[in-house]
């Protein structure tokens, strides 16, 4: 692509995510420019479109157009107990204080199709405290949000997923939660209970609830710096006081505006916690 080729559709990629903000009123304005050319051009390609361009006329004026569009704009790629250390963490260092409360709250932010959501679930039952929790699961995508309340995953990528978890420091078996028919697992309706599936953009939307964790991993990245420093914003204040951030083993606070309002509570692992306020 030669730099005048580029300089357009750095162009057209501005006016696209501002049509999809100012139609759809979705933001994708503070993502990370160069995760956008790669998505977009993909995105371009499959749509059969030239350029940008025409793949923004579809976007306003077809309509089934941009919620297929979302899918590629969207992260979707996670596995159950993904980074087992981080769960083998939550369990040994944060469980223990998680159970001087008498009711739990929690949130998965950018739950995807809900891989990590039920890794939760499942640590939290094996540990005594999915009965008094309730953990918020929330995204942009609500065809992602409609995979995760199903809780259905091709039952090929189990055995990965049953690894990670007896590596996360299991108690159970993870066949204990799921039931395989037809090349697919489907996960126990009793977790399902204890989560509320909900639409949330981390670019516009306001926090909804005090939580005593939030588990937000392998999205920041997708963020630039003002982005990531509004994520973490609302985490901060929808964190109760001495509440837990668990964010992406490639993530970091170090250089946020708010690195100064949380503490390390396992460096390795990517758990802070809110820090007491002078």
């Amino acid at each position: 692509m030669s730099d005048a080729d580029d300089q357009a559709f750095d162009i057209e990629l501005k006016l696209l995510v501002d049509a999809i903000f100012l139609r759809y009123h979705y933001d994708f304005r503070g993502y990370a420019q160069a995760s956008l050319k790669r998505r977009l051009t993909v995105a371009r390609d499959r749509f059969g479109c030239r350029s940008l361009s025409q793949l923004q006329d579809k976007v306003l004026h077809d309509p089934a157009t941009f919620p297929a569009l979302l899918d590629y704009l969207t992260v979707q790629v996670s596995e159950m107990f993904r980074d087992p250390a981080y769960f083998l963490a939550l369990r040994e260092k944060i469980v223990p204080l998680l159970r001087t409360y008498p009711s739990l709250k929690f949130w998965v932010a950018g739950c995807s199709t809900g891989e990590e959501v039920y890794s939760l679930a499942i640590l939290l039952r094996e540990e005594g405290l999915l009965s008094r929790s309730l953990i918020y699961a929330t995204d942009i995508n609500s065809h992602a949000l409609a995979k995760a309340e199903a809780g259905v995953f091709e039952i090929d990528r189990i055995p990965g997923f049953t690894e990670n978890h007896r590596r996360s420091g299991a108690r159970s078996s993870l066949s204990d939660y799921y039931t395989a028919a037809y090349g697919r697992a489907v996960f126990d309706k009793s977790l399902r209970k204890h989560i509320v599936f909900s639409d949330h953009s981390l670019a516009t939307d306001s926090v909804f609830a005090e939580v005593q964790l939030v588990s937000c991993r392998n999205v920041l990245i997708y963020f630039n710096r003002e982005l990531q420093d509004r994520a973490v914003g609302l985490f901060h204040e929808a964190l109760c006081r001495k509440g837990f951030l668990g964010i992406g083993s490639k993530e970091s606070l170090r250089f946020s505006r708010h690195a100064g309002s949380f503490v390390d509570r396992v460096r390795e692992d990517r758990i802070y916690q809110k820090a007491d306020q002078p």
